[in-house]
């Protein structure tokens, strides 16, 4: 079960004592991955370089807004500095606009860094700011690119996961694209439904809590 987590802190005040308690932490349940802003890639790596714990970074994140260009740029320098797995934020505008070009080239181009590289390629749509079909539509689009996940939220917007958006997520995206839950999940119980839904790796910061909780309930 460790290994759903990608054990997170994105927070702007994290200093550098918070992302070393992160990685011990990481090391201590030997989880997914630890999940940080791109500034903390090369000091996570360093601290879990005796471990199979991945170092993911952010992209264009929060607001997904930064343009195809400065995207790609920070993408190829985040996996320089070592990073294992990019999670990246899509155009949202472009898909409010459903500007569905713009956004299969960004996933394109994306996706195609991370996978030269040998590295995981997660794409964010922040469905809180969407409806059900453009989460459907971009759902479809991944189902051709085939990231390796798509993932619910940032647990920044208005909203978090929904177990209905994975749902919808899992059924048009296919088997050959996993997803991410993210955003708001702070207990096993909301935890394993998420993963019933169809969810194969959950982002959080509450983790020990949620670890805690299943061996309880084992």
């Amino acid at each position: 079960m460790n290994k759903y987590f990608d054990h997170t802190l994105l927070k702007a005040f994290a200093t550098q004592r918070d992302i070393e308690k992160l990685c011990n932490e990481a090391l201590q349940m030997n989880t997914a991955s630890v999940c940080v802003n791109p500034k903390w890639i090369s000091f996570c790596k360093e601290k879990l370089k005796t471990s199979d714990v991945k170092v993911c970074t952010v992209i264009g994140f929060p607001l997904g807004a930064d343009g195809l260009d400065i995207k790609s740029s920070a993408c190829k320098q985040a996996l320089e500095n070592g990073a294992d797995e990019i999670d990246y934020v899509i155009d949202i505008g472009a898909a409010l606009m459903h500007d569905w070009k713009q956004i299969r080239k960004e996933m394109l181009i994306m996706t195609e860094i991370c996978h030269n590289e040998h590295k995981c390629v997660k794409v964010i749509f922040e469905n809180c700011y969407l409806n059900k079909n453009e989460i459907k539509e971009l759902s479809l689009i991944a189902r051709d690119i085939q990231p390796d996940y798509i993932k619910t939220s940032t647990g920044f917007g208005t909203n978090g996961a929904k177990l209905d958006d994975v749902l919808l997520m899992k059924k048009s995206a296919g088997d050959k694209v996993k997803i991410k839950a993210a955003g708001g999940i702070h207990t096993w119980k909301e935890c394993k439904e998420f993963i019933e839904a169809g969810a194969s790796r959950i982002g959080a910061s509450a983790t020990i809590n949620i670890l805690n909780e299943y061996k309880m309930e084992e």
